[in-house]
């Protein structure tokens, strides 16, 4: 899963929990043994990557801009 995440450095992303009620939505900036460090609004947050099942690109519509209703 580390070499995966590595894939998506600089990019903005959605990654998913286990739990499924856990979505973390930034920019990853960083990927280590074991974790996965974002970015959104300035603040950086870390994530255990023993409990990620999901990472992918944020999805963007025809003209580059965010979609704004995005599930799972």
């Amino acid at each position: 899963m580390i070499e995966l995440a590595k894939k998506f450095i600089d990019k903005e992303c959605i990654i998913l929990a286990f739990d499924s009620d856990h979505q973390f939505v930034g920019t990853i900036k960083e990927v280590s043994n074991g974790a996965v460090l974002i970015e959104k609004d300035g603040n950086i947050e870390a994530i255990n990557l023993d409990f990620v099942i999901k990472i992918k690109e944020y999805p963007r519509n025809k003209k580059g801009k965010k979609k704004s209703v995005v599930f799972g």
